[in-house]
């Protein structure tokens, strides 16, 4: 059982910070402007903060004297904290100036450094998250790390898991992650998607529960089978998508003449496709179509494509395919799965590559080194596909 490998949970993390700050103030008394000079002068000369995020963050830190400030800032460099974080971590939690650096933060980073986390996800998740050096290794920072090895295997499959969604790590493995992997285990989700849930969207695991188990059911109310890992991308899509975003998204895909059973093909094949934005839809179904020819219908049927960057990678294959066509190197008819699907070094040795000896440029052209005018290509017969 997963629950076996679990410690006991951590407490309520406002009670939490509470008492870990009380613990870290030297004195609860209002500090004189003596202290106050300096806690904000050393704010912004030895932590890098701007004057006005040192002057906020020293209305909830006192400092008397460099040493224990000095002692956190070389422990956290020490492990991986770059100069550069500190401003972020310490305008959201400047009173970690004030704690022990050998009683409080050694345990705690050393337990990271051991879990195959290096210096750059430390400093990486602390600047996201510095909150979690507030809270119990023994309660709260180990059961997580053991709760998603149990699922993970891996500890370098935890730290990717951690630095995608830092902020996973204040969560209760009881009381919130548990219960939403229990759930998806009852509506049979294979551990192999599991995995690939936790490893990818550990910030799911931040909604709450019955949040969490309405985006379940609608997912499933629209047909996906938890049985496959797409099933996962709707619920991914769905937790960062409103119902009037959603209705936006549908009358984007309506403008090009797509009904509403298309539009809904389209997301079950490719959910992500209702994520990307108006001016990313609108550019490459412009360029597909209108351009290129192609029809919508065959779109919806390869939907992957409208998350191809269009300046990168749909219009420099686009160039040159017109070029073979127009020098009647392949046919006109060509699929745009063939062209725009297979990866770089398949598309270079099919399209580029072969011809080279009839079209010497035709690298330089995928490249953008040159433009189809200095082939000896008008304007015209390009149909109106731009020059990069």
């Amino acid at each position: 059982m997963v629950s076996s490998l679990l410690l006991n949970q951590s407490p309520n993390w406002r009670t939490t910070v509470k008492s870990f700050k009380f613990r870290l103030f030297s004195s609860s008394r209002s500090p004189n402007p003596e202290q106050h000079s300096f806690t904000v002068s050393y704010l912004i000369n030895s932590c890098g903060l701007s004057p006005q995020s040192a002057l906020s963050a020293s209305r909830k830190l006192h400092l008397v004297t460099p040493e224990r400030p000095d002692s956190v800032l070389t422990l956290l460099r020490n492990y991986g904290v770059t100069d550069t974080q500190f401003p972020k971590i310490l305008r959201s939690f400047p009173s970690l100036l004030l704690a022990d650096p050998d009683k409080i933060l050694l345990p705690k980073l050393e337990f990271f450094h051991s879990k195959e986390f290096t210096g750059a996800d430390i400093g990486r998740i602390l600047a996201s998250c510095p909150l979690i050096l507030s809270r119990s290794l023994e309660k709260q920072i180990i059961p997580l790390h053991n709760f998603f090895k149990s699922i993970l295997h891996l500890d370098k499959m935890v730290v990717h898991a951690f630095k995608r969604s830092p902020r996973v790590l204040l969560e209760s493995v009881d009381k919130s992650l548990l219960p939403k992997i229990t759930a998806l285990r009852e509506i049979g989700m294979p551990e192999s998607s599991l995995r690939f849930f936790l490893r990818q969207f550990p910030n799911v695991l931040q909604l709450k529960h019955e949040k969490f188990l309405e985006i379940v059911k609608e997912v499933m109310e629209l047909g996906f089978d938890p049985l496959q890992v797409v099933f996962i991308n709707a619920i991914q899509v769905f937790v960062g998508m409103s119902k009037s975003t959603w209705e936006q998204k549908m009358e984007i895909y309506r403008r090009w003449g797509m009904s509403n059973d298309e539009i809904m093909l389209l997301f079950r094949t490719f959910p992500i496709s209702m994520s990307l934005s108006e001016k990313n839809i609108m550019s490459t179904m412009d360029f597909l179509v209108n351009k290129m020819g192609w029809k919508v219908t065959k779109i919806t049927r390869v939907p992957s494509c409208l998350c191809y960057s269009l300046e990168r990678r749909i219009i420099p294959r686009c160039l040159v395919v017109k070029v073979l066509i127009l020098k009647g190197l392949v046919k006109k008819d060509l699929g745009f799965v063939s062209v725009l699907k297979p990866a770089e070094k398949e598309f270079l040795e099919k399209f580029v590559i072969k011809y080279q000896n009839e079209i010497p440029e035709l690298l330089n052209l995928y490249k953008g080194e040159v433009g189809v005018l200095e082939l000896g290509f008008a304007s015209e017969e390009m149909c109106g596909i731009k020059q990069l």
